[in-house]
């Protein structure tokens, strides 16, 4: 999963906006940095979120390879955890419901699912057979 980012150049160095993410910015002295710096922002701006009703929107897939545009991989388990929220509330589903369709024994174990996590590949199976809708390949990209 990638998102976008915009590169502004200024004096003293150059900055980056996401484009899909509003406050989502990075700012470096060098091009050669920014880059690092925009992937830093991305992972701590999607894993800051206040509860689970928050829902980012997914990447623009229409700015890849754009001109002044950085395309920034999110680490595979924040990108899950965005991906599993996502589908949850465009289901209607609540974070019981989901936890009791995946056979876990409590809510809380699924709560880490929608926080960084790296679940077992019997999980994601499981998450496949409710959500099949996820492609768990898009997450790896």
């Amino acid at each position: 999963m990638k998102y976008h980012f915009t590169i502004h150049e200024e004096e003293n160095g150059f900055w980056a906006e996401c484009c899909e993410l509003d406050g989502c910015i990075a700012e470096s002295d060098t091009i050669e940095n920014l880059e690092k710096e925009c992937h830093e922002s991305l992972n701590l701006f999607l894993e800051e979120k206040t509860d689970s009703k928050v829902v980012f929107p997914l990447p623009n897939l229409t700015l890849e390879n754009k001109k002044n545009i950085l395309s920034i991989t999110v680490d595979p388990e924040i990108a899950l955890a965005i991906m599993l929220r996502n589908q949850r509330l465009h289901s209607n589903m609540t974070q019981k419901e989901v936890s009791e369709k995946l056979g876990m024994k409590n809510i809380y174990s699924y709560q880490r699912l929608e926080k960084k996590s790296n679940p077992t590949l019997s999980i994601i199976k499981k998450i496949h057979k409710v959500f099949p809708e996820i492609k768990f390949e898009y997450l790896l990209q």
